[in-house]
């Protein structure tokens, strides 16, 4: 007899029960690869703590970890900047700016930083991953179309879920199967956005500006570009990929950015045509919903790109110590996948454990390069990341390769405590 199809009634007797919300992050945390924290979690490392504990001792604590590309966290400058905002205007935005007002280092900050791009106007907000998942989501509709590399940063992909519009990707960095899917697809839709990135943050390789600048007008679309890692870092004035590539910023039609990286501060940045960015400060939800940037945060961001355009010597020095870097990995056999050698190099293993073990090798020897498995890469890649800063010296890039070339055994053969980092 032809069984009746379930109802859902019945369907319900199947489902397992998950008694607590707990149990459910327990059993998520554990697919998501908890087995591997079990020597010890190499992540959320009190890095201030065990800086100062080293230099007690007379010893180095060296990070790759945090992209501070041009050294200018800790600049007089910087904090004299966010102190003296501090002291004028207080702490809080105290609103959405739409509703609440503005300060005037939200002015200052957002003209700035079009001038430096060379768009005609900016809108700051106050997160980088938020500037994208908004922006995104927000300007296009059912009748559009996204089209995205597939090694997108999770905010781009996050927008792309939140969008009405049909997502389409196409293989990293492979602009011929961009052309190709466009030429196919592109009369099916009433507006195509196109995002790419500048510098990509896991595989340190970047874009190729031109050919996407004249295919996106050749397809009559639209392009945004994510400068997150390429502000300060490309470029001999650090004016990101544009410049690097020839290209008229005036030909990108968004350029999305980061104040946490290059202008050592927190918050991102939208940049464009004036009609568009005057449309985006009355409509955009990230904007008009969320307060605006602190006082004291965009009095910093606005310090720090005053000093990369005054101190250039940084750009160059982070570009010396980019190319050191690449030349000395490869050279001693290291696995640096498509890096071209501008602000991130990754350093990729046969497996995970092998990661964290080299992870650990490394720290137990002053230098914090936390392993990047399962999360932001397929997991066939894993990898450590290095950021490199214009403040690292050549004898820190020097040292921390020949740690990473010595024999595989001596740093993968075992897994070693974490307690140091924990």
């Amino acid at each position: 007899m032809r069984r009746a199809f379930p109802t859902s009634r019945d369907c319900k007797k199947h489902v397992p029960k998950i008694n607590s919300l707990a149990d459910y992050a327990t059993k998520r945390f554990r697919l998501a690869g908890k087995a591997y924290l079990e020597g010890g979690d190499p992540f959320f490392a009190p890095i201030d703590r065990l800086r100062r504990e080293a230099e007690a001792q007379g010893e180095h604590f060296v990070s790759f970890a945090n992209y501070d590309y041009l050294g200018l966290s800790q600049h007089p400058k910087v904090k004299a900047a966010a102190a003296a905002a501090l002291e004028t205007f207080g702490i809080g935005a105290l609103a959405s700016r739409l509703v609440g007002g503005e300060r005037t280092t939200h002015h200052d900050l957002e003209a700035a930083l079009a001038e430096f791009l060379g768009v005609d106007a900016a809108l700051t907000l106050v997160s980088g991953y938020l500037t994208n998942v908004t922006t995104i989501s927000h300007i296009l509709g059912s009748r559009d179309a996204l089209f995205i590399d597939e090694l997108s940063h999770n905010s781009i992909v996050s927008g792309a879920k939140g969008t009405a519009a049909e997502a389409v990707v196409f293989r990293h960095n492979d602009l011929d199967h961009l052309d190709f899917l466009l030429r196919e697809r592109r009369g099916g839709f009433r507006s195509v956005l196109v995002v790419a990135e500048g510098l990509y943050s896991m595989d340190g390789d970047v874009s190729d500006l031109g050919r996407l600048v004249e295919i996106k007008e050749r397809h009559d679309a639209w392009l945004l570009m994510d400068e997150a890692h390429s502000i300060g870092v490309l470029g001999n004035e650090g004016r990101g990929l544009c410049e690097h590539a020839g290209v008229d910023p005036q030909r990108i039609d968004l350029v999305i950015g980061t104040l946490s990286k290059t202008l050592a501060s927190c918050g991102g940045f939208i940049g464009g045509k004036a009609p568009v960015v005057e449309w985006l400060r009355y409509t955009l939800p990230g904007f008009v919903y969320s307060v605006g940037l602190s006082p004291v945060i965009s009095a910093a961001a606005d310090a720090a790109l005053r000093l990369m355009q005054q101190e250039e010597w940084r750009i160059a020095r982070l570009r010396r110590n980019g190319e050191l870097f690449l030349e000395l990995a490869q050279d001693a056999g290291l696995d640096t996948g498509p890096a071209v050698g501008r602000g991130v190099v990754p350093v990729l293993f046969r497996d995970a454990l092998e990661t964290l073990a080299a992870s650990q090798h490394l720290l137990r020897h002053g230098y914090y390069v936390p392993p990047i498995i399962q999360i932001g890469v397929p997991k066939d890649q894993p990898r450590l990341r290095f950021f490199l800063s214009a403040q690292h010296t050549e004898a820190e890039i020097r040292g921390v390769i020949d740690l990473l070339a010595e024999p595989r055994s001596r740093c993968a053969t075992s897994l070693p405590s974490l307690t140091a980092a924990t």
